[in-house]
């Protein structure tokens, strides 16, 4: 007779209850009422909110510079990961703690921060001055905070994976002949991809909700550099909020779609690794 195999966690059903609960409670019942408030709108009122031209602007600006700062992170912080895994130099463990910062350092300080740094009288705004380069209060600024709070999604998605990649392989690629861009290409980005797709996705999400360390460096001009979640938080201090929550919902529904998209995209580079092995 099988002896009945001891769980160190509670059983399937407690564990499921509790998981549901606490996913109910923090996200599937506080996302619900967004749609629940936004329902009051009729769907000609709906429309015209979501798709007046000062909120197409800002879903413009919001998604734009998400998209561009995640990118610039993607190369970057590929970078950033292959350098602290793969060399050795003084400073190493401070660097590799400063890439959490963002994580620690609160977004109103990172804001001011970038602010003082990139406006036109700044410590490097300054420099572009003359060449009629304006980083703060701009797209261009929104998309510099936005690379700075996003970083550490990249370096600490890529980083275990390129520990985990053994140097024999390379050895064994680099032996048969392969040069060193072949073996990045078809033995090390193969394997990295999904991470780095994680990370972008991650990147992505944390910058189109972003607004503390955005707000300060935008100026936050309308039909310039108003992003949505401004937008919202402009609609709820005018006590609008079933207007903000339709902003909301639009903001929602994208993202949703975008985060699936790229899911798809990481579901097809594992399968496609699977069948070159």
């Amino acid at each position: 007779m099988k002896r009945k195999k001891k769980r160190v966690l509670p059983g399937f059903g407690l564990s499921l209850g509790f998981t549901s609960l606490y996913l109910s409670l923090l996200v599937l019942i506080p996302l619900s009422m967004v749609f629940i408030q936004t329902s009051q709108l009729g769907w000609g009122e709906f429309i015209d909110i979501v798709t007046s031209e000062r909120v197409l602007h800002s879903y413009k600006i919001s998604f734009g510079t998400a998209i561009a700062a995640a990118a610039i992170n993607a190369v970057f912080g590929l970078i950033v990961a292959w350098v602290l895994v793969r060399y050795t130099f003084p400073g190493k463990r401070i660097l590799d703690a400063l890439i959490d910062l963002p994580f620690a350092l609160p977004t109103a300080v990172a804001g001011i921060t970038l602010t003082t740094l990139y406006s036109t009288n700044g410590w490097i705004g300054q420099f572009f001055e003359p060449f009629n380069i304006q980083i703060a209060f701009s797209p261009l600024g929104i998309t510099l905070a936005l690379t700075f709070i996003g970083l550490p999604f990249i370096v600490r998605m890529v980083q275990p994976v390129l520990q985990d990649i053994e140097n024999e392989v390379e050895e064994a690629a680099e032996s048969l002949g392969a040069s060193p861009f072949q073996i990045f290409r078809k033995v090390i980005f193969p394997q990295i991809l999904p991470a780095l797709l994680s990370g972008f996705s991650l990147a992505f999400a944390r910058g189109l909700g972003e607004y503390g360390s955005v707000v300060f460096i935008a100026g936050n001009m309308p039909m310039k550099t108003e992003i949505a979640p401004l937008m919202i938080m402009t609609k709820l201090e005018q006590f609008d909020y079933t207007g903000a929550t339709a902003i909301a919902v639009v903001m929602l529904i994208i993202s949703f779609l975008c985060l699936i998209l790229i899911n798809l995209i990481q579901m097809w580079s594992r399968k496609h690794e699977l069948a070159e092995e």
